[in-house]
């Protein structure tokens, strides 16, 4: 199965690692004017105490509190990880179309 994506995001590794974060939306949907909501322009979760900011801790760091922040991705977006060297052959940049091919592996035996 062969997919058309287009880059939305592509982030540093959040832990320094030497990878990047490509987030991609289908093509179809932006041309359809479907497109995801921008991560970038969400909302910040505000505490007025650090006990505060324990209690919803878990629920930041799940993504429920801040989506696109710490493993909460925009819906309708798929993302990949790619090493540096893989980034760096490809080229990417924001707002290219990518293809991505998808397929089942065959497994014989064990």
């Amino acid at each position: 199965m062969r997919k058309e994506f287009v880059v939305m995001r592509i982030d540093a590794a959040p832990d320094g690692a030497p990878y990047v974060l490509v987030t991609l939306s289908l093509a179809k949907d932006m041309a359809e004017g479907n497109q995801p909501p921008n991560p970038s322009t969400t909302n910040v979760m505000g505490f007025s105490n650090m006990d505060d900011m324990m209690k919803n801790l878990n629920k930041m760091i799940s993504g429920g509190g801040m989506p696109g922040m710490m493993g909460g991705a925009a819906p309708g977006t798929t993302s990949i990880k790619l090493d540096m060297h893989e980034y760096k052959q490809l080229g990417l940049s924001v707002g290219d179309k990518v293809n991505l091919d998808i397929s089942k592996s065959e497994t014989l035996g064990v």
